[in-house]
């Protein structure tokens, strides 16, 4: 199941959370919580949900999560959760293997999934996500693997047109394609300010609009980097 991170939970165990999710008590009642039993949430984020089964039943919880920020977040909760409570750093893909590795017992009797990216990620400039505030061209969940930079001073043209239209939807990925080539020629891309200027210069931007013409480009990124 999944569901957004903005809305009021209203209750004290929640109390400190720094993103509060949506539909919390709507996802509590779906999974039921059982004393005994043992549930994934396999998108820990900042635990909303994680608090909200953990105060409904006795049960015990396995969060995983792909951003180590998230884990290191946890150390709190581990603390309040006697014991109930097992957090690794890993995507939720791996859920079944992270199950058995974690040596909790018998087979999760419910999973919590609350998909994309979040808040979290977004309003920290230093992660590279967005292009509200300049950051590095980062954009990657966890702690490995190719940046978004990575793509575009690497990658052949024709491979960032076809990133930037395949997971963005963007009409003009050529244009925008050529044009970070261009740029790249004499000096790589470091930079979200810089390549959302560089969209906004192909792509052009009318008084009063209220999307930035990044917006699609940034999207297939994220994409593509996670």
């Amino acid at each position: 199941m999944t569901a957004g991170r903005n809305a009021s939970e209203g209750e004290s165990i929640h109390s400190g959370a720094p993103h509060i999710p949506v539909l919390l008590h709507q996802v509590v009642a779906a999974l039921a919580p059982t004393d005994g039993e043992g549930y994934i949430d396999g998108t820990f984020g900042a635990g909303g949900y994680t608090r909200a089964i953990l105060a409904a039943a006795q049960c015990r919880i396995l969060g995983l999560d792909r951003d180590p920020d998230a884990v290191a977040g946890a150390v709190p909760l581990l603390a309040q959760s006697a014991g109930r409570l097992t957090v690794r750093e890993a995507p939720f893909s791996t859920s079944e293997q992270a199950w058995k590795a974690s040596g909790l017992p018998g087979r999760p009797h419910g999973i919590v999934l609350d998909l994309g990216v979040s808040s979290m990620q977004l309003d920290r400039p230093e992660r590279g996500f967005s292009f509200s505030a300049d950051g590095p061209l980062d954009m990657r969940m966890g702690a490995h693997g190719e940046t978004a930079a990575d793509i575009i001073n690497r990658r052949s043209e024709a491979e960032i047109a076809d990133i930037l239209y395949r997971y963005g939807e963007e009409r003009r990925s050529r244009a925008i394609a050529r044009a970070i080539v261009a740029r790249r020629s004499d000096q790589p891309l470091a930079r979200t300010g810089e390549l959302a200027r560089l969209i906004e210069g192909v792509l052009g931007r009318k008084p009063g609009d209220k999307k930035h013409p990044a917006t699609r480009s940034f999207q297939a990124l994220r994409i593509a980097v996670n």
